[in-house]
């Protein structure tokens, strides 16, 4: 399942740079994640580096794109070339 960023976004960028897998950009109105790039950070890290440092907790699982880990796993892969731990 990829992740969202919801309305409570404050703006404040901190998310952005942190995402290994660049699926964080600057939206219209707020942050937003591209549900084809967010692998939760599975492959790069132990926890959604977004979540960690977000300020505001406003980064919940996105229930419109659901996946299971080993997809998040392919995802991974196949936007990285490496083999998911």
């Amino acid at each position: 399942m990829a992740l969202l960023i919801t309305d409570e976004c404050i703006n404040c960028a901190v998310c952005e740079p942190e995402c290994p897998n660049e699926a964080i950009y600057e939206g219209d109105e707020i942050f937003e994640i591209n549900p084809d790039l967010c692998t939760e950070c599975v492959g790069h890290f132990d926890e959604p580096q977004c979540v960690e440092i977000c300020p505001v907790d406003c980064i919940p699982k996105d229930p419109n794109h659901q996946e299971t880990l080993d997809e998040l796993k392919a995802k991974y892969e196949k936007l990285t070339g490496n083999v998911a731990p």
